[in-house]
C-alpha cells in the first residue's frame, strides 16, 4: 500500500537549518506530485511547498519563499524540504503529501488535492 514516511525533524535554534525527508513506497513516485504542509495546535493545516512530478516546477508559501527549497530524488523515491534561516514561527508538525498526476508540470497547493499523507515530523525552532 502507499506509504509516506517523514524524517529529519527536531529542535533547532533560530537561524539554523534542517532537512526533512519523505520516503515513499507503494506508489509510482515518478507520476506523483509531492507537497509539504505544516500544522500547529489549534490552527488549520498550512501549505508550505510543492514540486511537480518532473521536478521542473516548484511553488512555495510566501512565508517560506527564499528560505525553504523542495526537491526530489527519483532514484530514492524521496522528496526533501531544505529549511534554512528557520524562525520560531516555523515551529509545527510537518507533513508530506502526494498524489498522482498525468501532467508533468502540475502542482497542487491545497491539501484536498492530495490523497496520500505521511504521519508528520515535529520541527521546533527556539528563539
Amino acid at each position: 500500500q502507499a506509504q509516506l514516511v517523514e524524517s529529519g525533524g527536531g529542535l533547532v535554534q533560530a537561524g539554523g537549518s534542517l532537512r526533512l525527508s519523505c520516503a515513499t513506497s507503494g506508489v509510482t513516485f515518478s507520476i506523483y506530485v509531492m507537497g509539504w504542509f505544516r500544522q500547529t495546535p489549534g490552527k488549520d493545516r498550512e501549505f508550505v511547498a510543492a514540486i511537480s512530478r518532473s521536478g521542473g516546477s516548484t511553488t512555495y508559501a510566501d512565508s517560506v519563499k527564499g528560505r525553504f527549497t523542495v526537491s526530489r530524488d527519483s532514484t530514492k523515491n524521496t522528496v526533501f524540504l531544505q529549511m534554512n534561516n528557520l524562525k520560531p514561527e516555523d515551529t509545527a508538525v510537518y507533513y508530506c503529501a502526494g498524489t498522482p498526476s498525468w501532467r508533468t508540470s502540475t502542482i497542487y497547493n491545497r491539501g484536498s488535492d492530495y490523497n496520500t499523507w505521511g504521519q508528520g515530523t515535529q520541527v521546533t525552532v527556539s528563539s
